[in-house]
């Protein structure tokens, strides 16, 4: 029976793939927290729309006190968006919001995304025709 010399070029190299796999599903343990936080950026902001401009008609219509712009812009804030624009139609009754939430990154002090979300609240557009 021959027995091969063993060769010493193979030692550690299981440290080294150990710790590319670590390094790998680090990454992707971030991919998802990033993917995640996203998610939730743009349903916030979906719903601060909702909610800014339903009570921005409210105002419109006289239901509720206030400038239907002025009432927007602090129910976004209240739920964590900036308003970004407001606009009231013509029928003076229906109003259109657009608001944004920012993700940040608060270890480093920035803006890593900005959700975006459009509503809008009122009588019912009229049909061409």
């Amino acid at each position: 029976m021959t027995h091969w010399p063993q060769s010493d070029q193979q030692r550690g190299s299981s440290t080294v793939a150990v710790a590319g796999l670590v390094a790998a599903v680090l990454l992707l343990a971030a991919a998802l927290l990033a993917f995640g936080a996203a998610s939730r950026a743009a349903m916030q902001a979906g719903t601060a729309a909702d909610l800014s401009a339903l009570a921005a008609a409210d105002a419109a219509r006289g239901l509720r006190a206030g400038d239907p712009c002025t009432v927007a812009g602090q129910l976004a804030s209240a739920n964590g968006a900036q308003l970004s624009s407001c606009q009231v139609e013509a029928d003076g009754t229906t109003v259109r919001v657009a608001v944004d939430v920012p993700l940040h990154f608060s270890a480093l002090g920035i803006t890593l995304y900005q959700a975006h979300a459009k509503a809008r609240a009122g009588a019912p557009p009229l049909a061409d025709g």
